[in-house]
């Protein structure tokens, strides 16, 4: 099975793609393997100060991960969540570029960046008591910090869809954009971030996590 994420490096930034458009860029063991990787590999270099993650397409950032590999609850604690992990221990300052609306576990991958910006019309579901299936503890944890008690509430229990003001209104959204301007919005963002003095940034994201 080939990886389905791309990297590309321009000066001080790398960008991560998730390239499963027809699948709704979901995650797959491999995509999540290749990702610790890209992570790594992006950590090793020292001219990278920022990282834009986002999916290919206009509909959807990420649905998540394929429901078809769930072995159990230990595979996501053991597989997703530490890609996760990875991914928010980033060195550089990670901004997630959300080109569509995100679905599930792909709302882990956007709640461990450091930015997030979205496209109107986006939105956004956390459907696990619909599946019947518990969130595990650690992405609990992440939701509540990033998105407060209330709001993961209404996302867990209720199953409700969030709209795009709404995840602004939460602070799930740093940033609220129509898609044609998504990126020249992050590059602001990046190269803004890029000026700054890269080690007191990275020593203060590392002490902000």
């Amino acid at each position: 099975m080939t990886p389905s994420i791309e990297l590309t490096i321009d000066g001080h930034r790398a960008t991560l793609t998730l390239m499963r458009e027809v699948a709704l860029n979901r995650m797959r063991e491999a995509d999540l393997k290749c990702l610790v990787a890209l992570i790594e590999q992006i950590d090793a270099a020292a001219d990278i100060r920022v990282v834009i993650l986002t999916g290919s397409g206009t509909k959807c950032f990420s649905a998540g991960f394929e429901i078809g590999e769930i072995e159990s609850a230990d595979w996501v604690e053991n597989q997703f969540e530490r890609s996760v992990q990875r991914l928010e221990a980033a060195r550089p300052v990670v901004i997630c570029a959300l080109n569509g609306s995100v679905y599930g576990g792909g709302s882990e991958l956007a709640l461990a960046c450091d930015f997030r910006i979205g496209v109107i019309g986006m939105e956004m579901r956390l459907p696990p008591a619909a599946l019947g299936l518990v969130y595990f503890a650690s992405g609990l944890k992440r939701i509540v910090s990033r998105i407060g008690l209330g709001a993961a509430k209404r996302l867990l229990l209720t199953d409700e869809r969030m709209d795009d003001e709404t995840l602004l209104s939460i602070g799930f959204l740093d940033c609220l954009v129509e898609p044609k301007a998504l990126a020249s919005e992050c590059d602001a963002l990046a190269d803004r971030i890029a000026a700054l003095s890269p080690c007191a940034v990275e020593s203060m994201k590392c002490l902000l996590n």
